[in-house]
C-alpha cells in the first residue's frame, strides 16, 4: 500500500494496525516513495518464569519488624531527609 505523508500523519495509527497484520506501507512525498514501514518480528525470546526457582527460600520472619538499631538508623535517614533545603538569597517572582 502507498500513502501520500499527509495521509500517513492523518491515519498514522489505521496504518500502524495494517503494518502489524503484516502488510508493508510505502510513504510518498509528491508520488517518491521516500520511506516503507514494517512490522519489527521480535528478537528475543520472552524470558521464562522460575528461572532461579529453589535458589532462594524466603525466610519464615520476612516481614516480622525490624531489629531496634537498625530500625534507628532508618529512622535516622528519613529525620535528616525531613529538613526543608535552605535557599540563599531572596527569591525571584516569575
Amino acid at each position: 500500500m502507498e500513502v501520500n505523508v499527509h495521509q500517513a500523519k492523518t491515519h498514522l495509527s489505521r496504518l500502524l494496525r495494517r503494518i502489524t497484520e503484516g502488510e508493508e506501507v510505502i510513504i510518498a512525498r509528491a508520488g517518491v516513495p521516500i520511506a516503507r514501514l514494517v512490522s519489527i518480528e521480535p528478537t528475543k525470546a520472552p524470558r521464562p518464569l522460575d528461572l532461579d526457582k529453589g535458589v532462594f527460600e524466603v525466610p519464615e520472619d520476612f516481614d516480622d519488624p525490624l531489629p531496634p538499631d537498625l530500625l534507628a538508623a532508618f529512622e535516622a535517614d528519613n529525620l535528616s531527609m525531613g529538613k526543608p533545603a535552605k535557599h540563599g538569597g531572596k527569591r525571584r517572582r516569575r
